[in-house]
């Protein structure tokens, strides 16, 4: 996504923590030919060298170990906005109620990858969830599985409004539609949020 805005002439800076694929990024912006500022940082704890009128995380990246951590990116991203700039959220977990194992599978150049993703409840109190993702690789017949589980707080919908309001940085605009410019009228795992920097 950053890749695109890039070729469409915006200046994009993108932020993750792995630095393999920030070098994945820097490889395929180098290809294309567009410029692309890379930060290795923890998305709870960042500072852009400038202000940018949008900020965006995408494919339900929002998820945090507590309110705490949640809050705190909150203020990196309204340090890194200007008045007025806007912050989108694709795919928060709004229809938690109706959650699904999920697979598919994915075929390239003759490898095949088979990825199965999961969340099993853990706590109810602290409304956390471990989260399992499952790559099974089939490279011309070498078989490869990756594994990876973490412990994820689900926050609901009232509980993230309260915690914008808390923050006092940010103005909600609303829960729309993916790919469309509707208001959400009910749970959807495919959605956007978003806030405007105050």
């Amino acid at each position: 996504q950053l890749r695109e805005l890039a070729k469409r002439g915006y200046k994009a800076v993108g932020l993750d923590i792995s630095s393999q694929m920030l070098d994945y990024l820097k490889q395929r912006a180098k290809e294309e030919g567009v410029e692309i500022e890379t930060i290795k940082a923890d998305m709870i704890n960042f500072k852009l060298k400038n202000k940018v009128d949008f900020a965006f995380i995408m494919m339900g990246s929002f998820k945090f170990k507590n309110n705490e951590e949640l809050l705190r990116h909150l203020n990196c991203v309204s340090n890194s906005l200007k008045r007025g700039g806007l912050y989108l959220i694709e795919n928060m977990e709004l229809d938690w109620l109706n959650f699904k194992p999920q697979r598919w599978l994915m075929k390239k150049d003759g490898i095949k990858v088979k990825t199965t993703y999961k969340v099993i409840p853990k706590d109810p109190i602290s409304q956390t969830s471990e989260e399992n993702i499952i790559l099974e690789v089939n490279d011309h017949g070498k078989k490869l599985k990756f594994v990876e589980k973490r412990t994820v707080k689900h926050v609901c919908p009232q509980e993230f409004l309260t915690l914008v309001k808390l923050n006092n940085k940010f103005e909600f605009l609303g829960w729309f539609e993916h790919f469309k410019f509707k208001k959400l009228k009910k749970g959807n795992m495919n959605n956007i949020v978003l806030l405007r920097k105050k």
